[in-house]
Formats: C-alpha cells, sequence, structure tokens
C-alpha cells in the first residue's frame, strides 16, 4: 500500500475542476472497499455460495484465504500493469528526469488495485483470525489469536528485508535501483511481477496443505 501512495503521488489527482486529493487521500480507499464489501460478502455471496455447495457458511474457512490469496494475486498483478503504462506515459512525455512531474494519467486508475487489496483483506486475513480462533481448542484460543498476530508481524518483517534486499541488489550496478526516490526511473513494476510469481508459488504451496487439513469439531458450519 505504501508503494501505492508513492505511485498516486506521480499522477493527475484532480477532481471536481480543480482540487487536488492528497497522494495519503487515496489510502483511503483500501478501507471502503473493505466497509462496502464486508456486507455484499454476508448478505449476498454466502447465501448463493451457500446454495451453489450445501454449506451454511458458502466456503469453508481454508478456501476462504486461499480465494483470498488468489485476488491478492490478482491485485499485484493488476498494480504491475497500471505501473508499466505509468512508466510509458512518463516516457512518451518526457518526464523520466523529473521525479517532481504530474504524469498525465489519471489517478482513477489505482483505484482497482486499492479495491482489490481490500477485498482480499476481507477474505483472507478475517479468515485467518477466523480459522486460528477456531480451530484452536476451547482453553487454547488466546494462543491461537496470538499465532494470527505472529503471522501478520512475521510478514511485515519478511516484506520489509525482500524491498531492502531487491534495493540493495539492483542498485548494486550504480544505476537506479527498482525503489529509486524518482518513480520515473524505478521499476515497481518489476517488483510487483515479482510479487505476482511469489504469490503464485506461495498459493500452489497453499492449495497442497489445505487441501489434507481436517476441520477440528469446533468448526460447527464444516461439519453440518
Amino acid at each position: 500500500m505504501t508503494l501505492f501512495n508513492k505511485q498516486g503521488r506521480t499522477l493527475d489527482r484532480r477532481v471536481f475542476g480543480g482540487l487536488e486529493l492528497p497522494p495519503a487521500a487515496l489510502q483511503t480507499l483500501g478501507p471502503a472497499s473493505i466497509l462496502l464489501f464486508v456486507p455484499i460478502y454476508d448478505r449476498l455471496l454466502v447465501p448463493a455460495l451457500g446454495r451453489a455447495t450445501g454449506k451454511p457458511s458458502g466456503l469453508t474457512l481454508l478456501q476462504r484465504v486461499g480465494v483470498g490469496m488468489v485476488v491478492s494475486m490478482g491485485a499485484v498483478i493488476v498494480a504491475a500493469l497500471v505501473e508499466g503504462w505509468r512508466l510509458e506515459t512518463a516516457r512518451e512525455h518526457g518526464l523520466v528526469d523529473d521525479a517532481g512531474a504530474t504524469v498525465p494519467m489519471s489517478w482513477a486508475w489505482l483505484v482497482p488495485q486499492y479495491v482489490m487489496m481490500g477485498v482480499a483483506d476481507v477474505l483472507t486475513v478475517v479468515g485467518l483470525q477466523e480459522f486460528f480462533y477456531d480451530q484452536m481448542p476451547r482453553e487454547l484460543r488466546s494462543l491461537g489469536l496470538a499465532l494470527y498476530f505472529s503471522v501478520m508481524g512475521v510478514g511485515g518483517f519478511i516484506s520489509s528485508a525482500l524491498i531492502s534486499f531487491i534495493d540493495r541488489v539492483t542498485r548494486s550496478g550504480g544505476g537506479d535501483g527498482w525503489f529509486t526516490d524518482n518513480l520515473n526511473r524505478a521499476h515497481l513494476d518489476y517488483f510487483y511481477w515479482l510479487l505476482a510469481g511469489l504469490s503464485a508459488a506461495e498459493l500452489v504451496l497453499f492449495v497442497w496443505l489445505a487441501s489434507s487439513y481436517a476441520y477440528n469439531n469446533n468448526h460447527k458450519r464444516i461439519q453440518h
């Protein structure tokens, strides 16, 4: 999301004539998507999926997480395509060396990736929280929530380490790295494609492990 914000800073953010959105305002698109998608999921998708699968919950907990992983992977693919187009637009207008230039491209092109990340959070993050709480023995549920937060924390450390490593490697030849301050010379699109590849590998591993998981008796909706 931080990189999405950096992308937005370079785009035309005008709305309603002369009013210009601050780059940080684009961050509200994620939470807004979550608020909108939660009732849609609960009131529309769950009943529809329930009729299709025969389960009141529509999807099992791990299926919900898996679908969220697919949406998240789609979000970074969309982000890579949009960033590639943004870089091409900057080159066409001779803005590559102007770090503070506004690329003639609307901020609205970033909306799909923000929305998809919000939807992915509803499916994956909420699904993981419910999974760790529901599938732990009753007397260890607090430990289950601790494990859930540990997953998020470890993920943050891995993300930071990955970005630092890539930045160091791509700068090693003396040129501009993927995360250089001048985004018109950076390559966030390469990073997004790398994330898409990692997401695909993680999804395959997740499906392989989840397919053999046996739900315990706590999850009544699955048992019914």
